[in-house]
């Protein structure tokens, strides 16, 4: 195997991981945002006030989006053994 046919594995691998976790960074995220706003317009300053609204919405968004997700890395997952294949062979 050659450098560069590593690389693009490994590539690959990396894409399909932040193509799994920005769904779920980016709502908690904006959660986050919202919250904070929230809070600096109301003058709370309770720290665990981010942390359970942030946490549900990830598991909720995880439920949501988990069929895609699950496409998503079955179809990926077998492009990737499709090309280890032709590597091999």
């Amino acid at each position: 195997m050659e450098d560069t046919q590593f690389l693009t594995i490994i590539q690959n691998v990396f894409i399909l991981t932040l193509l799994m976790a920005t769904p779920i960074l980016v709502i908690s995220m904006i959660v986050g945002l919202v919250i904070s706003i929230f809070q600096a317009v109301t003058q709370i300053q309770e720290a665990t006030l981010t942390f359970v609204p942030k946490i549900l919405i990830g598991i909720l968004t995880l439920i949501v989006l988990m069929p895609w997700m699950l496409s998503t890395f079955i179809s990926r997952t077998n492009e990737l053994f499709g090309y280890i294949e032709t590597i091999i062979h």
